[in-house]
């Protein structure tokens, strides 16, 4: 089986793998600081559950990363994956000036994944995402390993964000 044969295990980054509670303070300032926000993504520690799930994954399936992060955040999210020994996969991201839902950036991007290849699973911590997903008929494991942060939903829904 080559690598364009083997289905795709689709991982979110922020609270899946990535803790990002250290930087939730630059979203609870009115204005919103999104550069310092951004910026402190390199130091994430990472989370350990979503961690052992994509490299189990890996053993299966073509790990890649479905990501509300700007395009602007590519290399330090490249960085960020290799530092903590993620699997190498491809990474997509959301155009620095989109600001739509995460829910409907998510899921376009895994309809046109799905177009031509299976996806064994998404992996998301985002329940509106997670739900949009489970009801075009994606197998979904939500992560809920992180501590959930109501400021960042609020990120990923209403300012498309992250």
């Amino acid at each position: 089986m080559t690598d364009n044969d083997r289905p795709l295990a689709v991982f979110d980054l922020d609270n899946t793998l990535a803790d990002t509670a250290h930087r939730q303070r630059f979203l609870e300032r009115k204005p919103r600081d999104w550069d310092a926000f951004f910026a402190g993504a390199p130091h994430d520690p990472p989370l350990a559950e979503g961690v052992a799930l994509a490299r189990e994954s890996a053993e299966e399936c073509e790990v890649v990363y479905l990501t509300g992060r700007p395009e602007r955040c590519r290399p330090d999210t490249v960085a960020w994956l290799a530092a903590h020994g993620l699997p190498e996969g491809r990474i997509w991201m959301r155009r620095d000036n989109d600001r739509r839902p995460a829910r409907r950036t998510k899921l376009e991007i895994l309809r046109r994944l799905a177009r031509t290849r299976e996806i064994r699973v998404l992996v998301d911590d985002d329940e509106l995402v997670c739900e949009d997903a489970e009801r075009a008929g994606f197998t979904v494991v939500r992560a809920r390993w992180a501590d959930g942060s109501s400021v960042l939903k609020v990120a990923q829904e209403r300012e498309g964000r992250t």
